[in-house]
């Protein structure tokens, strides 16, 4: 069995992404990672040259901004990244550069890989999520966060990053996955207050126009505190998040029996919670 990792990054230094980590937690399970690198305003090149691993092939792009609307210039990267993986890979592991695989996983992944690979049925698996916003202590656990995506698929031509580059698509059709018990790591809401703000900036950029930027960017540091809630978390991180957990300089606290939810939300959220059902959920992916 062959697997090909792939993903895309751009300015990782200047808004502090964990692609190192990212990558360094599929290297593992996989034959290659094929790196999109787009044309930058920092070191971000070499940050992904100097990873120690002659699985890594870098090739350099350069993003189409007349694509941001709606985010398509996400997705585009990705194509991007997914057109250089080896012909002969049995399964393509995407990552993004804000997403983290804990080791913990990579026993149950490659189960996975090896038990479907020659089901016709299953395009692809699909991960849980936890997102971790503010400090590493703490992860979304409210209706606002999505608890599923794909991240494995097989190698088909066909199948292409879908809108903002957060699924894929088969010819159009959504792609039919196993959901296998492992998560994804998210932590792209955990970064210096003052970066976060250039962050969402910068995200913003990417999917509106310049007047919208200006009307809704946030102002000053980023406040983690308007939130709706949160719940700590009680695992483990994984060992390529050590060094950059130990070197975290600010600080954030947070009350998690405090919900900020209107009437609806509060009793949609304590459903979900008793019986594990998502009303109205956007599923992007067919389960079989």
């Amino acid at each position: 069995m062959k697997v090909s990792g792939f993903t895309f990054i751009r300015n990782a230094v200047l808004y502090d992404y964990p692609i190192v980590e990212s990558i360094q937690s599929i290297l593992p399970l996989c034959d290659e990672v094929v790196v999109a690198v787009g044309k930058s305003e920092d070191a971000t090149l070499k940050l992904i040259q100097d990873i120690p691993s002659g699985k890594i092939r870098i090739i350099e792009t350069e993003w189409d901004l007349s694509l941001r609307e709606g985010g398509r210039v996400l997705a585009e990267e990705t194509n991007k990244a997914l057109a250089h993986v080896s012909k002969d890979s049995d399964w393509c592991f995407y990552i993004q550069g804000d997403e983290v695989v804990h080791e913990k996983y990579h026993k149950t992944i490659k189960s996975a890989m090896n038990k479907y690979k020659e089901d016709g049925e299953v395009e692809g698996l699909l991960f849980k999520y936890l997102h971790f916003y503010g400090s590493y202590d703490f992860v979304g656990d409210s209706r606002k966060w999505y608890r599923r995506e794909i991240r494995v698929i097989k190698n088909n031509p066909n199948f292409q990053s879908y809108k903002d580059a957060q699924g894929f698509r088969n010819n159009g059709q959504k792609l039919q996955v196993k959901e296998i018990d492992a998560y994804i790591y998210h932590y792209g809401w955990v970064k210096p207050p003052e970066m976060q703000s250039a962050k969402i900036k910068n995200f913003l950029s990417l999917w509106h126009s310049d007047d919208y930027v200006a009307k809704n960017q946030p102002q000053g540091q980023f406040d983690y505190s308007q939130i709706d809630s949160l719940k700590l978390f009680d695992g483990t991180q994984p060992e390529v998040m050590k060094n950059r957990i130990e070197k975290l300089n600010w600080s954030f606290d947070f009350d998690p029996t405090k919900k900020n939810f209107g009437l609806k939300n509060w009793f949609l959220y304590h459903l979900e919670n008793l019986t594990g059902i998502r009303i109205g959920e956007y599923k992007n992916y067919r389960k079989v």
